[in-house]
């Protein structure tokens, strides 16, 4: 999976898995995946103005993290 790089908060990198529709996010804490993301998801938190607060707002808090690293 190719990582985005995205910088505000504790974000460090992103991304993506469209056939298996997973989120991976990097943060100082740790990465963490996000299963059940939709394309949509993904491509409004990677373009934000303010990446940090669209996963604050819109993935933290809708969808259950499994800590990978």
């Amino acid at each position: 999976m190719e990582m985005k790089r995205l910088s505000g908060g504790s974000l460090r990198a992103a991304g993506y898995d469209p056939r298996e529709k997973t989120l991976v996010v990097e943060l100082t804490a740790g990465t963490f995946s996000y299963a059940g993301v939709s394309a949509e998801v993904w491509r409004r938190f990677s373009t934000a103005s303010s990446p940090w607060s669209f996963y604050r707002d819109n993935i933290e808090e809708e969808y259950a993290a499994k800590r990978i690293r």
